[in-house]
């Protein structure tokens, strides 16, 4: 039996973030149709991006100007198609949009949710997420017409396959926001933990790092390698660093291809929040550090030594 598979699709300066194709290669199996929902985008811009991942329908979901970024209406909009287009799965990413518009959906389908998956088995509805701080894995079964699940962004390698999509216009430019109004909305910095959710290269500080200012070091080393800058809680304790860039049990969890620790003790509670990356590369002057016994590879230096002569070998632009 066809099985109908709703993606939420997030976009970034017009276009389609990186970390949703992985999602979609998650999506596909056999028996199933790949829907992508869009709200107030460009359908015909995307087409070809989306298509080449393995959608079969892109959904382009209309919404009033004015309700674009209402939370509510989003969510209420992304139901009705759910329900117009049978979908009995919805899959979006464990991002800080993710996390705003998956649990509004799941409660007001009365559907069970799952965040931060990073496996689904569509015929038994069988998806793993981890738990405690990433001591264990769970394995949980849902039931339900419609089931929600929140995807770890850079959990799956995005593989493309040959395809074709048709566009499809679903007005909800009717829909009436009640009891929520959002008065002011704004952009976020580049060191924000959506950016770290789904970045593939961090270089994140610690202790070593001694100050707020010698994480200007990191910001530096970051944009010659596309990176997202992250800290440890100490490095937020201290107020070194704003919250939104911790990464641990208190703070972002993230799956980067490369991880790289700057002066981390890697203590378990930051270990909880990155312990699923690709790769960790520590720089630290301590090497009984935990982070040591964690790492793929290390240095035993000066992360404020290292990290400056590091951007110097990457060039200037």
């Amino acid at each position: 039996m066809m099985k109908n598979i709703g993606i939420i699709i997030e976009m970034d300066d017009g276009k389609v973030k990186e970390t949703n194709f992985g999602m979609i290669t998650m999506a596909r199996a056999k028996n199933v149709r790949v829907f992508a929902f869009i709200m107030n985008a460009d359908a015909a811009g995307i087409k070809e991006d989306l298509e080449s991942f393995g959608v079969t329908d892109i959904i382009e979901v209309c919404l009033a100007p004015d309700l674009q970024n209402n939370p509510v209406i989003r969510a209420k909009a992304i139901i009705n198609a759910i329900k117009e287009y049978h979908i009995s799965m919805v899959f979006g990413l464990s991002t800080a949009m993710g996390k705003d518009l998956l649990p509004r959906i799941a409660a007001l389908l009365d559907s069970p949710l799952v965040m931060d998956c990073f496996y689904v088995d569509f015929d038994q509805k069988i998806v793993r997420t981890s738990q405690y701080s990433g001591k264990t894995i769970a394995t949980i079964k849902v039931t339900g017409e419609v089931s929600v699940f929140g995807i770890r962004p850079n959990a799956i390698e995005p593989v493309k396959v040959q395809g074709t999509a048709r566009i499809l216009r679903f007005d909800s430019s009717l829909l009436v926001a009640k009891g929520f109004r959002v008065l002011k909305t704004g952009g976020t910095d580049k060191d924000t933990s959506a950016s770290l959710a789904e970045a593939e290269v961090i270089i994140a500080g610690g202790r070593g790092m001694k100050n707020s200012e010698n994480f200007n070091l990191l910001s530096q080393c970051a944009q010659k390698i596309n990176a997202a800058v992250g800290a440890s809680r100490v490095a937020v304790d201290s107020g070194w660093v704003p919250y939104s860039m911790q990464v641990g049990q208190t703070g972002e969890k993230v799956s980067p291809k490369v991880y790289i620790a700057c002066g981390i003790s890697g203590s378990i509670q930051h270990f909880a929040g990155m312990k699923t990356s690709g790769m960790v590369i520590a720089i630290n002057t301590d090497e009984n550090a935990a982070i040591i016994s964690n790492c793929d590879y290390y240095v035993v230096a000066d992360a404020l030594e290292i990290i400056p002569a590091l951007t110097k070998i990457l060039g200037t632009d």
